[in-house]
């Protein structure tokens, strides 16, 4: 496990950050394996009764909470931004007990919003937005988190 998604508990709650500012912590290959780890350990610690999920936004004026699939490393092949449990990011069709609870400050775009949507609970400050680019493309949004509305 790299150090992409960061794990830390603190009393009955797990905080699951994502951590790759540098690159809007867009998802790639690592992260999305890193995430599964740590839905994994969040699972198995019968410790932790939920999780929160929340991103690493230092350096920048315009806070990025996930700007979805990591364009550069999917225009150069060999990605895969699924895993086999968890679906994209290693977590929308991820089968979860515990609930996660999505802590957003910044733009979630794209996937980004999708891994949003596929948590149990969103809490976002006033600087939040959210976006899926497709619809303006006619397209549907198709890593998962769509399929989770109402």
């Amino acid at each position: 496990m790299s150090n992409l998604v960061t794990y830390e508990v603190r009393g009955n709650v797990a905080l699951i950050t994502l951590n790759r500012p540098d690159a809007r912590n867009a998802v790639n290959d690592e992260l999305a394996a890193d995430m599964e780890a740590c839905i994994d350990r969040l699972e198995a610690d019968d410790s932790v009764w939920v999780g929160v999920l929340t991103a690493n936004t230092e350096g920048h004026k315009s806070p990025v909470f996930c700007a979805g699939a990591d364009l550069k490393a999917l225009s150069a092949g060999g990605q895969s931004l699924s895993t086999e449990r968890g679906g994209f990011a290693g977590f929308v069709y991820r089968e979860r007990v515990k609930p996660i609870i999505a802590a957003v400050d910044g733009l979630a775009t794209a996937g980004g919003c999708e891994i949003v949507l596929a948590a149990d609970m969103v809490i976002a400050t006033s600087r939040s937005s959210f976006g899926l680019a497709e619809v303006k493309r006619n397209l549907i949004a198709g890593a998962g988190g769509l399929f989770r509305l109402p």
